[in-house]
Order: structure tokens, then sequence, then C-alpha cells
């Protein structure tokens, strides 16, 4: 299963022309998308299995699911620094942005550097896709030393007067992410929050008192 007019056509035959309603409810751009869910393009990934090579040409067609179903066959050893940058200057959707940073961007090597570099850029989705890195890499990236992480704290406070819908709901998920990685971490993911306080910007007080609603829970304070 590697004709990319036959995939599309299997993707045709599984849509849902009412689920692009809920689809554009959520913020995602359904412009060029044939209204289906996450989980049945998923399927369609395991039987096709990984596939780099399909995936870029997936890609290209410039479909929102054949481009979300080219994230599940990428192979993440095969993605480049450039591809990298030629996908996120794509981006015009945040689950697009969200399932390419966690299953392919952030396991290359590249991921640290893309994560400071697009933190920082103007675009929308590319400034998503910093913070997106960040907080998938908090996640699971497991071996990554915590200095890594009070580096993305630092930009973390630096942006987040960033009150763009899709910038600072990543901002706020990758400062949650941090301060649940561990105990040193939580504790200065807190401090990075009562900073971003301190700017008195009303654009970024949201991004830090949302994260300290979780991260001073019992439920957070509970596992340190």
């Amino acid at each position: 299963m590697n004709d990319v007019d036959f995939i599309l056509s299997e993707l045709q035959s599984i849509n849902e022309p009412d689920y692009l309603k809920k689809m554009a409810h959520f913020g995602i751009d359904i412009s060029k998308a044939f209204g289906i869910r996450v989980p049945n393009i998923r399927k369609l990934g395991k039987q096709i299995g990984k596939n780099q090579e399909l995936s870029l040409l997936l890609w290209k067609t410039g479909f929102h699911e054949a481009r979300l179903l080219a994230t599940f066959i990428g192979d993440y050893k095969q993605v480049t620094e450039v591809q990298i940058n030629a996908w996120t200057k794509d981006f015009s959707s945040w689950d697009v942005c969200d399932q390419a940073c966690g299953n392919l961007f952030v396991k290359t090597p590249y991921f640290k550097s893309k994560a400071f570099e697009f933190a920082a850029a103007e675009t929308e989705f590319v400034k998503r896709t910093g913070f997106v890195l960040m907080a998938e890499a908090a996640v699971h990236l497991k071996k990554e030393p915590d200095e890594t992480f009070l580096a993305f704290l630092s930009v973390i406070e630096r942006e987040a007067y960033d009150n763009r819908n899709f910038v600072k709901k990543a901002a706020n998920w990758a400062l949650r992410q941090i301060g649940k990685r561990n105990a040193f971490l939580h504790q200065h993911s807190i401090e990075t929050a009562n900073n971003i306080l301190a700017q008195n910007n009303k654009k970024a007080n949201w991004v830090a008192l949302d994260a300290l609603r979780e991260l001073n829970s019992n439920a957070v304070l509970a596992k340190f």
C-alpha cells in the first residue's frame, strides 16, 4: 500500500462529512480536509507501516488527513533538518503540528536547536512548534538533562507575552510538562510562572496562572 492516489481514495472512503464541523469547532483548518477521526487515520497508518518516502509524498498533497497520516508513517531516523523546516512552514493546524512534533521531530537530534529557533519566530504555528517540542521533550525524553529544560523555561518566561491562541496554549503546555518532570524542575517551573506574573503583563498572566493551578494541585504535589 504505497500508492498516494490509492491512499487518498482510502481516506475519502472513511470520511465523515459531519465531523468537519467538529474539527472546525476545535480550531482545525478544514479548507482541505476530508473529515476523519484521528484513530481511524492512525489505524490506516498501522496497516501501511513505516514508510518515509510515502510520508513525504503524502505531505505534498496538502490534505489535512494525509499530512496526519504522514506523521504516523514517517521514520524519524530519516527526518532531516530540511524536512523539519519545510513541514513547519506548512503548518496551518495545531493537530498536525503536534503530531509531527510528537511522532517525529522530537525524536531527532535537531529537536533542541529547533525548539529555541522556532520559539523565537514570528509566525504563529512556527512559534507553536517550538513550545510543542519543549512539551513533548519533557514527556518523552527521559534521559534529557535538567539543564535543557531550565533553558526552555527561560524562553517560556521571555515569550509568555505572546497572547495568540495557539502560541500561549503551547507555552503553557510546555511549562506544565516541564514542571511535572521532577521535583527540581517543578520548583523552577513554579518560579518561572511567578516571574511571568511579575512582568505585570495581562497577556502573559494566563500562561502562568493556568500552569500554577496544575503545578500546585494535590495530584502533582503528591508525585514529589
